[in-house]
């Protein structure tokens, strides 16, 4: 079983920064896509950002050219650089590991990233 700790989460000011990173235990996470996902209450989870085993990034639209995914596979983590925060990025901001062949898929329990002045 992999676990997977998001840290980094807190309360920010519009235009502020924050990293978030994802630490994975085992040893899966350099075979492994990863991604970000974030939700707000009522609302479904949403895809942020992406990156493959390979190094290849996949932004959504509404956080491209603000927001960063990096990994280091010697540390078993993952980052999320977060800049020019918006009070429309405040969600719980979720990891994931996954791979098709062979398959696994798992999340973290989420960190809060709220955006408030």
């Amino acid at each position: 079983q992999v676990q997977l700790v998001e840290s980094g989460g807190g309360l920010v000011q519009p235009g502020g920064s924050l990293r978030l990173s994802c630490s994975a235990s085992g040893t899966i996470f350099r075979l492994s896509d990863m991604g970000w996902y974030r939700q707000v209450p009522g609302k479904q989870r949403e895809l942020v950002a992406t990156i493959t085993s390979g190094g290849s990034t996949n932004y959504a639209d509404s956080v491209k050219g603000r927001f960063t995914i990096s990994r280091d596979n010697a540390k078993n983590t993952g980052y999320l650089q977060m800049n020019s925060l918006k009070p429309e990025d405040t969600a719980v901001y979720y990891c994931n590991v996954h791979r098709s062949v062979p398959r696994w898929d798992y999340w973290g329990q989420g960190t809060q990233v709220t955006v408030s002045s």
